[in-house]
């Protein structure tokens, strides 16, 4: 014999149910946000003699990069191409976004811009940026023992 369950369609809590139904809305429509305009993600770091910007930009040939500072702001442009070796129609998916980006980033007065060196490596831009030497850290040594003692006892 066949048993029939009882539908209880607000079994379980409350939240979980409205996250999933605000979920199943709203996350087909984020997964269309993702063929907007794009922007690179970038890491910034900091060394003891320099600040580091990678970039990921890949599919992009170095040459058509365009990287400049202008009143401390460094800024990267580019452009990632959709390719049409495939025709459009064949696309089952296409999830990478394309066209034109611009990153800008405030740097502080303490590096050097006259300096910079590009290096693009596997789809990644890596911008070495030398901090000027006044802003190097210096490390300051301390006499122990008989050159403080007799410069106190000449005193």
């Amino acid at each position: 014999m066949a048993t029939l369950d009882r539908w209880e369609p607000f079994r379980g809590s409350y939240d979980s149910q409205l996250n999933r139904l605000f979920t199943d809305f709203f996350g087909r429509a984020s997964q269309d946000q993702n063929l907007t305009p794009w922007a690179p993600a970038v890491d910034i770091f900091e060394g003891e003699h320099e600040l580091v910007v990678k970039a990921d930009l890949p599919d992009i040939k170095p040459e058509e990069l365009d990287i400049r500072v202008e009143n401390n702001i460094l800024t990267i442009r580019g452009e990632r191409k959709f390719e049409k070796k495939v025709d459009e129609k064949n696309y089952l998916r296409v999830e990478r976004s394309y066209g034109s980006f611009a990153r800008s980033f405030s740097l502080a007065n303490t590096v050097n811009t006259e300096a910079i060196k590009a290096d693009y490596k596997d789809g990644v831009l890596t911008l070495s940026i030398p901090k000027r030497e006044e802003a190097k850290p210096k490390q300051i040594k301390v006499s122990v023992g008989g050159q403080a003692s007799a410069a106190a006892a000449a005193r």
